[in-house]
């Protein structure tokens, strides 16, 4: 397809060409609105209680957000309009952008395969270290984003031979409805999703996500409710709740622990958390070990030492857990590869975001067919 027939599929779309890297459009910008004035991206929000005085209260996440009418919840994309909560960020994508699977990351689940990722603006925590915080921590006004509906979402991900969709970059709880009717017509047309979350999420709703996505990565930011006060603007509670409930829905499951010096790099901390983790989801559950690098409002602290990840991965094995990974390190550091629990045996090999090779034999172990879990195909 020529360049010039591509640039006017996309258009056709709605996805125009902003997006490179997951980063912030640059364009298409959506017109302002009226503060509490509907607008075309305004969705009834699922899981809110209406309360006297027209007030609701959300019941999305575990903050429960009181809100008197013509205000917005802590993330500020939901929002009381005369006694009825909106989403109002349903199909406003902020960024999008083609990404390998590993990039996730996701590990075991489709690997070598690409997903197409986005995002709308807003989040439920506040993280000294997000990333993404332009996005994330900024309002839908501020933000440049264009319409692209669910059902314009997924031509684009065929288009682009994606068989995920991948909801990424910010907190996808907060655009639950979007999510959730992207991930019913992806199905539809024989495409995956996965939510890319920190699963600080209330039961109810992650039960009605588990059904309709096929994995959940959750970031697991640290195993103290003092890191998760003073860092994250949140608690830690919550978010086991979630692992546990993502493991028991049969929903694929992994796990990344940003690893941060001297807030959460402790090896007694980690070790209590694999335990924790063996103990309540088992070993099976990928584990991936990742560099900070400084950013946002955490710029005072160095880059994490490659050693200290690679540490804390020989502390999670000591502890038996099977499928543990390091990220943000060198390419092609064995900690990227993927090895058979009982033999040893590569099962698949990585370099960054690359594969080198997949071994696997119908999910199982080349040499000894022991099965290796996720999904395969």
């Amino acid at each position: 397809m020529s360049r010039m027939r591509r640039r006017d599929f996309l258009r056709t779309l709605g996805v125009g060409c902003g997006a490179v890297g997951g980063t912030v459009l640059s364009g298409g910008l959506l017109p302002g609105r009226a503060f509490a004035q509907q607008s075309e991206f305004d969705k009834e929000a699922l899981f809110y209680e209406k309360l006297p005085d027209e007030r609701v209260r959300c019941l999305i996440c575990p903050r429960k957000c009181v809100v008197d009418d013509v205000e917005r919840g802590y993330c500020g994309v939901r929002e009381n309009q005369g006694g009825k909560y909106y989403t109002i960020v349903y199909g406003r994508v902020c960024t999008y952008h083609v990404d390998p699977i590993e990039k996730k990351p996701l590990f075991h689940f489709l690997p070598g395969t690409t997903a197409y990722s986005l995002a709308t603006v807003g989040c439920n925590m506040e993280c000294k270290f997000c990333q993404n915080w332009e996005i994330s921590q900024e309002r839908p006004e501020n933000v440049p984003a264009m319409n692209i509906p669910p059902e314009k979402v997924v031509e684009a991900a065929l288009w682009n031979k994606a068989p995920t969709i991948a909801y990424t970059y910010t907190e996808p709880t907060v655009y639950f409805e979007y999510m959730v009717d992207t991930a019913r017509q992806g199905r539809a047309r024989k495409l995956k999703s996965v939510a890319i979350s920190a699963g600080y999420i209330n039961s109810e709703p992650l039960i009605v996500l588990a059904r309709e996505v096929d994995a959940i990565k959750v970031d697991l930011k640290a195993f103290t409710q003092d890191f998760y006060a003073k860092t994250c603007n949140s608690t830690l509670k919550p978010v086991l709740d979630s692992i546990v409930t993502i493991k028991k829905s049969g929903t694929w499951l992994e796990i990344v622990y940003l690893v941060i010096p001297t807030l959460n790099d402790s090896e007694r901390e980690i070790d209590t958390m694999c335990k924790w983790l063996s103990d309540h989801v088992g070993s099976e559950v990928p584990i991936h070990f990742t560099r900070f690098h400084p950013t946002f409002r955490l710029t005072n602290l160095p880059p994490t030492p490659v050693s200290t990840v690679e540490r804390a991965r020989e502390v999670a094995l000591a502890r038996g857990l099977k499928f543990v990974y390091v990220g943000n390190v060198p390419s092609g550091h064995p900690g990227e590869s993927t090895y058979c629990p009982k033999c040893g045996e590569t099962a698949i090999r990585r370099a960054g975001y690359t594969i080198l090779g997949n071994y696997l034999r119908q999910g199982k172990c080349p040499k000894c067919s022991t099965p290796v879990p996720g999904v395969w195909s």
